[in-house]
């Protein structure tokens, strides 16, 4: 962003002749003429200044055509009209250093790599398989589905399994081989 003075405060102004006070606009900031007639002569030399910065030219015009734009927002601040390529300069070397941030970004979020992701046909199947084994599971004794469930969903060891339900670890080696051979069978898989 240029550096352009800010719009002095707000005093009262004594009043003037038609004459005086058009003499003071013109004063007062850079006018559309003026930025038109620096558009047409400096237009070239700050593309070149933005090709410096960036590599391809679409991003060179554009961030030239930026410039003007911004710079003829502020026209009214900019104090010395004869500082206006100047302030158009900066202004294109700034908005060149944000679209290199913006393409570094870019490139950071890219380089991560995608996660696998599946089908929707896989999707599907793992949902039909999902949904089988929830209707196994519903279909075992209280006792089996518990030991399974604790043993295999929530990772816990025999022990742990045992001493979470208050049994012995013998019934829970026989209240899973039950319930995992209850599983095959009523999901249809081989023994």
């Amino acid at each position: 962003m240029p550096v352009i003075a800010p719009m002095p405060a707000a005093r009262p102004v004594p009043a003037q002749s038609p004459r005086e006070g058009a003499d003071d606009t013109m004063a007062a900031g850079t006018t559309v003429d003026h930025l038109t007639e620096t558009y047409r002569a400096h237009y070239r030399s700050l593309l070149g200044l933005a090709a410096l910065l960036l590599d391809d030219t679409a991003s060179c015009e554009d961030v030239v055509q930026e410039a003007f734009i911004r710079v003829h927002s502020a026209r009214k601040r900019v104090r010395d009209p004869e500082k206006t390529l100047a302030y158009l300069r900066q202004t294109v070397v700034n908005l060149s250093r944000s679209a290199l941030r913006r393409r570094i970004l870019g490139l950071k979020l890219l380089t991560k790599p995608m996660p696998d992701m599946a089908s929707a046909e896989e999707g599907a199947y793992d949902q039909l398989e999902r949904d089988a084994l929830i209707k196994a599971m519903r279909g075992l004794q209280r006792r089996q589905r518990e030991v399974l469930v604790l043993r295999y969903f929530a990772d816990m060891t025999e022990a742990q399994v045992a001493d979470t339900l208050g049994i012995s670890l013998g019934s829970v080696k026989a209240y899973g081989s039950r319930g995992i051979a209850a599983l095959r069978t009523a999901m249809g898989a081989p023994a």
